[in-house]
């Protein structure tokens, strides 16, 4: 006898309204505690811990950015990997997640698992993320950076003519910045690439 009809059984007395409220319950219950796991899923892995936890990204990326003006500065503002790596948005920041699952791959099968190895996939590794950034508009640098709060002048006359120049056009951060926190790979920059 299956469940159901055991149940059925037991619940004569019950009321048809009783047994829904219960299925109801039951199933309330159990999709608070799946999107809890998620939930907890998610923000555990959007952390710095998380992104230098394999020694991939401990030993190369992670020890380039130790220094730099995204670590330490004036003002004590960091911005850690998933600040630029992870987007804060929702639903893109589950896209992305799905994403770098299969970017796991990398790790466990060994392609990336010496400096040599890493070095040999850096500018691969770089275009992904400078793509995935120019689709995007750069969100994760607008997120701390914004035109409007800008000091213009205290910026270069170069940099304030680049700076307006890239909000009329709504370039990607990007495109100008790279190798700021990590070291810039061999080969064309971001600016180079074509993203549709």
């Amino acid at each position: 006898m299956g469940w159901f009809q055991n149940l059925q059984q037991r619940c004569q007395t019950c009321s048809r309204v009783t047994l829904g409220l219960g299925v109801f319950a039951a199933a309330m219950a159990i999709s608070f505690i799946l999107l809890t796991a998620g939930a907890y899923g998610l923000a555990l892995t959007s952390t710095e811990e998380f992104c230098i936890g394999c020694h991939e990204m401990r030993e190369n990326v992670y020890a380039e950015y130790k220094g730099t003006i995204h670590d330490k500065n004036r003002v004590g503002v960091r911005a850690t990997c998933p600040s630029c790596h992870v987007p804060h948005e929702p639903v893109a920041l589950v896209i992305r997640k799905m994403q770098a699952s299969f970017e796991v791959w990398g790790h466990l099968t060994g392609k990336i698992d010496t400096k040599e190895k890493f070095q040999k996939h850096r500018y691969e590794m770089a275009v992904k993320e400078w793509t995935r950034m120019k689709k995007n508009g750069s969100q994760e640098c607008r997120n701390c950076h914004h035109f409007e709060a800008m000091e213009a002048e205290k910026q270069s006359e170069r940099a304030r003519a680049r700076h307006a120049k890239a909000a009329a056009e709504r370039t990607a951060c990007i495109d100008c910045h790279f190798g700021i926190a990590h070291t810039e790979p061999d080969g064309p920059g971001p600016k180079e690439i074509k993203v549709q």
